[in-house]
């Protein structure tokens, strides 16, 4: 039995893809401890892991100064390129900094033998480097490798930011530890990531979909009842009310009473109207609907984006800032959807791009491709099984460890 800690941002789509890996390591007999800035986290960690918190312990200012961060990186709307410099100066670089000593600490005390520490999260690679354990990398955005190729001078700037801030933790050099050396995985196949080719020790292992519970009421009678193909709307909460307003009254314009069931995923308070054929909700049970849908509109989220794809589903993409011009792009060359621009589509461009990948079927079959190149890259089992063959590589685990106190039964 070895002893793991897996290191993630308080970032839901960062995080879910662990709580699939991790529960495969505890099958398997491991010890698996999750540091994080969330304490919610303890609530979803499954049976036996253990949350290694960290921002406790601070005086009541600084916490309620963390508190206004994550409020801030989770509410502010930014567009374009400019997303990728908010991303870094006023989210990753903060979040590291502030995150780095306890994640040492943490380290100290729960002695692993082997640290997965999230791409984004690199002070945990930092920290990792200087207490000399061995880590591998978890790639939950893999447009963030991609950048290298796409847009080398975006990357070359990212990477300065990213050294920066290890000489400023103390780990010299002007070489990035963003990603690890010895096991990093990219949660997509290569058949969707692209041609790009990455040194072996990256290991693509599919987006590893995590069977999350959701309590959202949703009323699948009258979902069932329609004879009618049914669409799924999703943008996230990337940007604000006004904009939201807008988009959606363009989706209302386009899809209002057609022949077609349009679950939107918004404030039903954004609409002035609701057409017969609308299902309105803050939340749904998105992965309970996928089997049932035959198309999605989104913004281009990996996680929304690989979801869809793993039930062979076809896609109309909108983008709006951070990866997802890069995850739309993808989508577009395999063949498995369409683009459009944010800010110039109008509904008419929607609802055609809707009907083109509803009628023609070389989207949904390019999809379907798709989704068994995920299912042969091998998830989380194979993800598991990578950790292991490299933990044989390394120094037996490490004796004497105290052991800690773990989760009860989770979701």
């Amino acid at each position: 039995m070895a002893r793991f800690a897996i290191i993630v941002p308080p970032f839901t789509g960062h995080v879910n893809p662990t709580l699939s890996l991790g529960s495969e390591l505890l099958r398997r007999g491991h010890e698996v401890g999750w540091i994080s800035l969330d304490p919610a986290l303890q609530h979803r960690l499954p049976a036996g892991g253990i949350l290694l918190q960290t921002g406790g312990g601070r005086s009541s200012p600084e916490q309620q100064e963390n508190d206004a961060y994550l409020d801030k990186i989770t509410s502010k709307s930014v567009y374009g390129i400019d997303s990728i410099k908010f991303l870094y100066e006023d989210v990753l670089i903060p979040l590291n900094r502030y995150m780095y000593a306890d994640i040492r600490q943490q380290l100290l005390q729960f002695v692993p033998d082997m640290v997965i520490t999230d791409h984004q999260l690199f002070a945990g690679a930092v920290a990792a480097r200087q207490l000399q354990i061995p880590y591998a990398t978890s790639v939950t955005a893999p447009a963030a490798i991609n950048v290298m190729e796409d847009l080398p001078g975006v990357h070359e700037w990212e990477e300065k930011q990213v050294v920066a801030l290890q000489q400023e933790l103390g780990w010299p050099g002007d070489q990035s530890l963003d990603c690890s050396d010895v096991l990093t995985f990219v949660f997509t196949s290569q058949l969707f990531f692209g041609t790009m080719q990455l040194p072996p020790h990256f290991r693509f292992v599919g987006p590893v979909i995590q069977h999350r519970k959701t309590a959202a009421a949703f009323d699948w009678e009258r979902f069932h009842r329609t004879p009618h193909p049914r669409i799924l709307v999703s943008i996230g909460t990337t940007f604000d009310h006004a904009h939201k307003r807008l988009f959606f009254a363009r989706v209302v314009e386009a899809f209002g009473g057609m022949a077609l069931t349009v679950v939107v995923v918004s404030d039903p308070g954004l609409f002035e109207t609701v057409p017969d054929n609308f299902i309105i909700q803050k939340m749904v049970p998105q992965l309970e609907l996928l089997p049932h849908l035959q198309a999605v509109v989104c913004h281009g989220g990996h996680n929304t984006v690989c979801e869809t794809l793993s039930h062979g589903l076809p896609l109309v993409v909108i983008p709006i800032a951070y990866d997802q011009s890069h995850v739309a792009g993808r989508v577009a060359r395999t063949g498995a959807g369409l683009r459009l621009n944010f800010n110039r589509f109008k509904a008419h461009h929607l609802r055609d791009a809707v009907m083109e990948v509803l009628q023609q079927e070389q989207f949904r079959e390019a999809a379907e491709q798709i989704c068994s190149s995920f299912e042969a890259a091998g998830g989380v089992s194979a993800a598991a099984g990578h950790l292991e063959a490299l933990l044989t590589t390394k120094q037996d685990p490490v004796a004497g460890r105290g052991k800690m106190q773990p989760a009860g039964k989770g979701s």
